[in-house]
């Protein structure tokens, strides 16, 4: 198929154009540097041909969602985004490589390293799923590399949002990682079709190809989309890539949806074990946990939101509801006047045993109410705590290079994980009652482990300490 001639890169105030990078179906990636502060940065443009004022807004919006997502370590960073003189819209972008989605088609990855990156994105997505945005397009050539060699997510959802006339196309372009119910047409996007082409581009990394190629035979689309349809991916042809991670992954891509994992970070904390069960250090989970760092941008974003966010203490009007506050028993102006003399300055004065005893009842009252609540946040505290196990009898085995962790199930249910926070702060959340932390030769590794129910924590264990051995 003959490929487009990249369009003409924009004249930009402040940046200066330096070579091609890339071209896309909707957009152009250029090189450019920028003036101050001075470094290299990555420019998308839209074509001109598919510009309109439908785009712009969309665009807009979504430049709005990857700038509200990208403090996230595993998602790309943009800088700015702006309309250039010729009306083409653009992003500003921190400079990454895509070597991983030539090199995984080139030579083996390590399992190692695989299961590293899918802990690093999915905490990413998990992040943007928790902030109500699907990213719509998950797959190997939308992990890029840093200058440091961390992975990142590129592109929540611009493509999505530029669907043409020719929807056919902009669908084909990532057939391979698109869940059977999004190709259907059952649905645009979901949660569970995000986890579908999660574990679809974790299998190809290993695999060296998408799930339902076939070496030798046709892979066009119409082939690919009846494969994908009967949801029977092709096996893994690697000697070392265990079986608990073959299963895994085609666990999450179920032909039906509600067989797969509830949410990526299900997927993760299974990614997690098998980390441990090959005696790796497990890589750490990133994902906000405070509700400021999650907050929307706008409506526009609508088109890649999860849910609605609810409230319960807002009227029908969207506006929050006021309660109105009683005002503090008072005695009747009679009352406090009664019995008043006039100071030698003329002002009225109350009796001195008079306004003692006030003092003295005002007091009683406020140390009584004081110990109630008190009382009753205890009262609380340990009833939400009481049924929530916790953790005990942790041993600590050292080995070369790290500490293996290990404890005895205290009584998870369904729906329970193990929050672990090590010594330097790092913390974890996993199913699998085992930990490995890596460390330096003669250095002591401490972890805390607390269980996390509903979202709400337990008592935490104490803490075991241990040395690295050589």
């Amino acid at each position: 198929m003959a490929r487009r001639l990249p369009s003409q890169p924009p004249v930009l105030p402040g940046f200066s154009h330096v070579h091609i990078l890339g071209s896309g179906g909707f957009a152009d990636v250029f090189l450019y540097e920028q003036n101050m502060p001075r470094r290299q940065v990555a420019v998308k443009v839209l074509l001109s041909e598919v510009v309109n004022d439908h785009v712009r807004q969309m665009f807009q919006a979504e430049a709005n969602l990857m700038a509200q997502l990208s403090s996230h370590p595993s998602i790309l960073t943009v800088y700015q985004a702006s309309v250039s003189s010729d009306g083409r819209p653009y992003l500003v972008m921190e400079m990454c490589s895509s070597a991983l989605s030539e090199r995984y088609r080139r030579e083996p990855l390590p399992v190692a390293e695989v299961l590293r990156i899918a802990v690093k994105i999915g905490s990413a997505v998990e992040t943007a799923h928790r902030a109500g945005v699907l990213h719509r397009d998950i797959k190997p050539s939308n992990i890029l590399l840093t200058a440091y060699g961390h992975p990142v997510l590129s592109d929540f959802g611009i493509a999505a949002t530029l669907v043409t006339a020719d929807a056919e196309e902009a669908v084909g372009m990532s057939i391979p990682w698109s869940a059977p119910e999004v190709l259907l047409g059952e649905n645009s996007g979901s949660v569970a079709a995000e986890v579908w082409s999660f574990a679809a581009t974790v299998y190809s990394l290993l695999a060296g190809r998408s799930p339902f190629e076939v070496p030798g035979k046709s892979n066009k689309s119409a082939d690919l989309i009846a494969r994908i349809g009967r949801g029977r991916p092709q096996p893994i042809d690697r000697a070392d890539v265990p079986h608990s991670l073959e299963t895994a992954l085609a666990r999450a891509m179920s032909r039906n949806p509600e067989h797969r994992p509830r949410t990526i970070l299900e997927l993760v904390h299974e990614l997690q074990a098998i980390e441990s069960e090959l005696g790796l250090a497990q890589t750490p989970i990133e994902v906000a946990m405070d509700d400021w760092a999650l907050g929307t941008v706008s409506d526009l974003e609508d088109r890649t939101r999860v849910r609605a966010l609810n409230s319960d203490a807002s009227t029908s009007t969207g506006r929050p509801r006021r309660r109105r506050r009683r005002r503090a028993a008072t005695a009747p102006e009679s009352v406090v006047l009664e019995n008043a003399q006039p100071s030698r300055s003329g002002s009225i004065t109350q009796p001195a045993s008079r306004s003692a005893t006030a003092l003295t009842w005002t007091l009683v009252v406020t140390a009584v109410l004081v110990l109630a609540l008190a009382a009753t946040a205890v009262y609380v505290l340990l009833r939400n705590n009481s049924s929530i196990p916790v953790v005990t009898d942790i041993e600590a085995r050292e080995r070369a290079g790290d500490v293996v962790f290990t404890w005895p199930d205290p009584g998870l249910r369904e729906g329970d994980s193990y929050q672990i926070e090590t010594s330097d702060g790092a913390r974890s959340m996993q199913t699998n009652p085992a930990f490995v932390v890596a460390g330096d030769v003669g250095e002591e590794v401490c972890i805390t482990v607390t269980v996390n129910r509903s979202g709400t924590t337990g008592s935490p264990s104490n803490q075991k300490c241990a040395t690295v051995g050589q």
